[in-house]
């Protein structure tokens, strides 16, 4: 993902025709469904939570940075956005903060940013399951969650396609992805990427969107040196949309006017939604893990 300047490093930076199992049934208290059946079930979940994400506004910050002796910030890539839509469904990305990169040691690379599009945020639907060998691993609590663990790989590569290669971790009581650990791959050229955590936290009672990103990891390049990289992606400020912003001729950029629009709209929806009194609700189990502190 990344390339050394030297030979230009690149930053690789936060499920399938063959599906192998490890075991057909995997046996276990509880009475847990058919292997087969949770695979499905959580890819299922996958596509609609990629789906429904696009009915919703939020923010997403991207920190990457590179790290030197005594463990200080060599180089900096920062970069802010306001996801917003409108009424047609039209998606716009409007950067609030975004200052030049002083990154020196690496580059940033078109896989790169693929790879924050999609791998990272979302591991597997129904659309790769030809695509990876899925294998159960056995079963894991993280934080309040009971869930179950898999190790997948890609079966095969194809040109100028990105994948996901390592641990998916499924809410045993949802059947939803809620915790991600591994690697975007292929490695190109003189390419590295690195390994990663994603998390996700439950929205609206329902979905299960990634909330960060972030890796810690020192990139071996072939050639020219190791670098020590940190990454974070956060994705905050989750809003069902319900707006009737303008649509943008020729698909523009959306303007601060449109943005501001967008969210008074939905924060008069949101405390709308807050004024009706309901039925006390069963808390749901949350992710608590956090970042390390470095990261935040």
């Amino acid at each position: 993902m990344f390339k050394t300047k030297a030979a230009i490093a690149t930053l690789a930076a936060f499920l399938l025709p063959l599906i192998g199992m490890g075991q057909g049934r995997a046996s276990g208290p509880g009475q847990q469904p058919p292997i087969e059946e949770i695979i499905h079930r959580f890819a299922a979940a996958e596509s609609q939570n990629k789906i429904a994400r696009n009915n919703y506004a939020f923010t997403q910050d991207v920190d990457i940075m590179t790290i030197g002796a005594a463990d200080s910030i060599t180089g900096r890539f920062r970069r802010t956005s306001d996801i917003v839509l409108d009424d047609r469904g039209t998606r716009f990305e409007k950067i609030t903060f975004f200052p030049p990169s002083t990154l020196r040691e690496i580059t940033m690379t078109q896989e790169d940013f693929q790879d924050l599009a999609g791998v990272q945020p979302f591991a597997l639907t129904l659309e790769d399951i030809p695509k990876y060998q899925i294998n159960f691993i056995g079963k894991e609590k993280i934080d309040e969650l009971n869930t179950y663990t898999f190790e997948v790989k890609p079966i095969k590569f194809l040109n100028n396609e990105r994948y996901f290669q390592g641990r998916i971790y499924v809410d045993d009581d949802d059947l939803q992805i809620v915790k991600v650990v591994g690697q975007a791959v292929p490695e190109v050229k003189n390419q590295k990427f690195p390994h990663f955590e994603s998390y996700r936290q439950n929205i609206d009672e329902r979905y299960w969107f990634p909330v960060y990103v972030y890796a810690d990891d020192v990139l071996d390049f072939k050639r020219g040196p190791s670098v020590h990289l940190r990454m974070v992606v956060r994705y905050t400020n989750y809003k069902k949309f319900a707006g009737d912003v303008r649509m943008v001729a020729g698909g523009e950029e959306a303007t601060d006017e449109e943005v501001k629009a967008v969210k008074d709209k939905n924060d008069a929806g949101e405390k709308k939604k807050n004024d009706v009194e309901k039925p006390p609700e069963k808390k749901k189990p949350e992710l608590k893990t956090k970042p390390p502190k470095s990261f935040r």
